[in-house]
């Protein structure tokens, strides 16, 4: 008798265990951007912001600093979206002893996509701003216009495009090395492929890969620039997001790599 009370205190605890603690408490994961924005449909502003502070002293001393904030609006005929993504940080040289700036970056897009009346199916204006100190421009943007629908809608997966054609403007740096006649300035067509593909990992995770393709039709640099992401619920409106970010630019300015990545855990606070 005393075994058979064990053994079922035994299949109850493995029970209680085998539920997720976490089941009701994470709304994150449960809502796709559809529902989302439903849920917001008529507001003026909502979104995320995210933070990152990473201060390193002892063997190495270095300071990084990232902002990130997502903006929407969804109205009766018009879906909004505004980004600032920027990244700050600052290195102890040891020969000189002095902090040094090794990053310092800040992008901003806005894209408005005009609902046509089919489901998911919209006419979109995009464009970007971008200012990096160490990428030998002064700054480069994106202008482009096409359409957008949903690719793909599964149970846990949603995939979402926009394409079209656009224009790309950037100004090189006053100590830029330029060919001779060359011109600091560069005007070129380009067509735009965006891919927005988001998973329900479960309850309280949700997966989201971003990948956006310029290709110039100028003879200038093309770009990629895929974003990967892991996002979770700790409390209530915050979570943690881990993120891999991959850019790639066919023709840098100087001596620049072709490519570069960032790795980065934030706070995210939805709202």
């Amino acid at each position: 008798m005393i075994r058979l009370l064990l053994l079922l205190g035994c299949l109850l605890s493995f029970k209680v265990w085998a539920v997720d603690p976490f089941e009701d408490f994470h709304e994150y994961g449960q809502l796709s951007d559809e529902e989302i924005h439903k849920i917001h449909q008529g507001e003026l502003l909502y979104g995320d912001t995210e933070f990152g502070l990473i201060v390193s002293r002892g063997n190495t001393n270095s300071t990084s600093f990232k902002f990130k904030g997502n903006l929407y609006q969804d109205l009766d005929k018009w879906r909004n979206q505004f980004k600032i993504d920027s990244l700050y940080k600052r290195d102890r040289n040891d020969a000189t002893g002095n902090d040094e700036v090794s990053a310092n970056r800040i992008f901003f897009s806005a894209q408005g996509n005009y609902k046509v009346g089919v489901k998911n199916a919209s006419f979109f204006m995009y464009g970007d701003y971008e200012e990096d100190e160490f990428s030998g421009l002064e700054f480069k943007s994106t202008l482009a216009a096409g359409y957008g629908n949903r690719l793909y809608q599964g149970v846990k997966n949603q995939v979402d495009f926009d394409i079209g054609p656009g224009l790309y403007s950037s100004v090189a740096q006053d100590d830029a090395e330029l060919e001779d006649e060359q011109d600091k300035t560069k005007t070129g067509y380009l067509l735009r492929l965006a891919l927005q593909w988001e998973r329900t990992v479960s309850t309280r995770t949700r997966f989201n890969q971003d990948l956006s393709i310029e290709q110039s039709l100028s003879g200038l640099n093309s770009r990629l620039k895929s974003e990967t992401s892991l996002i979770s619920q700790v409390m209530g409106a915050i979570s943690l997001k881990f993120t891999y970010l991959y850019r790639y630019n066919s023709k840098p300015e100087d001596d620049k790599l072709k490519f570069d990545s960032e790795l980065s855990a934030t706070l995210v606070y939805s709202f």
